[in-house]
């Protein structure tokens, strides 16, 4: 009779103390953009904004490093049927900032 398994338990993360947003252009083979819109939307962290026929694809990715960032360009490169991928912006913000609540006298000043 086997050995019966304890359940490790899983320890939650530390909080980065940043959070990484990139805006990306992808440029793939038209006839495989369904296939490379599959593969990043499975991508943690990524998703697709827009899309054209003609095979470009606007995609973010969040991130707590930049390092992460360069790590998902970097997958972005290596799909199957992509001509190229472009970092267009990243901004990385305090991952504390990222929680606090918005004033609600800016959001009716704005029309929000």
């Amino acid at each position: 009779m086997p050995a019966a398994r304890r359940a490790i338990p899983i320890q939650p993360l530390p909080a980065s103390a940043e959070w990484h947003i990139a805006g990306v252009v992808v440029h793939a083979l038209p006839d495989s953009l369904p296939q490379v819109r599959a593969a990043i939307d499975a991508m943690a962290g990524a998703e697709v904004h827009a899309a054209s026929d003609s095979g470009k694809l606007v995609v973010t990715i969040e991130a707590p490093t930049s390092r992460a960032i360069a790590a998902h360009l970097t997958l972005l490169h290596q799909l199957d049927g992509v001509l190229s991928a472009a970092l267009v912006y990243q901004h990385n913000e305090d991952a504390e900032a990222m929680h606090e609540a918005v004033n609600p006298a800016m959001n009716e000043e704005a029309g929000i």
